[in-house]
């Protein structure tokens, strides 16, 4: 499985429940990824899109305790137990963990692949990603050159999880 995430330099990924920047080519980065592929996320995060609606050409899978939650065109489940025996059907690589933080951070263990674009700034923020680089088990196999949007600079990294 797959986690793709968009960090600043204190690896924050939100406030507000909106995200901290929206640079054109890292969302362009997420729509190439994701694509024709499988995205869990919460149901804050599902909520944070435009009309709150699931993104288009892709299996949206969203996990809330909400038991009363629809969305349409959404698979929902109510736990990781079931979240993870859904994900069953898809292959593995095609599955993208895309939020928010509580999302992340239960699933971080079930996957072997994260794609990280550091953002070189440090917003305000109230949501973080667990820094990868802190953690033995994660390295880092690719990143792009430094790359600027307007006076933002950022990088695209991949990481992947040790065997």
């Amino acid at each position: 499985m797959n986690i793709i995430v968009a960090v600043d330099k204190n690896w924050a990924i939100g406030y507000q429940n909106k995200l901290l920047i929206s640079i054109p080519e890292d969302m362009r980065f997420f729509r190439d990824e994701t694509t024709n592929k499988v995205v869990v996320m919460g149901k804050h995060t599902l909520q944070s899109f435009p009309s709150g609606r699931p993104l288009k050409n892709r299996i949206n899978i969203v996990l809330t305790k909400d038991k009363k939650f629809k969305a349409d065109d959404a698979i929902i489940v109510h736990s990781l137990e079931e979240a993870l025996e859904e994900i069953k059907k898809y292959k593995s690589e095609d599955v993208y963990i895309i939020g928010g933080a509580e999302i992340y951070n239960q699933f971080l263990d079930y996957c072997d692949v994260a794609h990280i674009t550091k953002i070189d700034y440090a917003y305000q923020a109230d949501t973080y990603f667990p820094n990868l680089d802190e953690k033995e088990d994660w390295i880092v196999v690719a990143e792009s050159d430094e790359r600027t949007y307007y006076d933002v600079e950022y990088q695209f990294f991949k990481y992947v999880k040790k065997k």
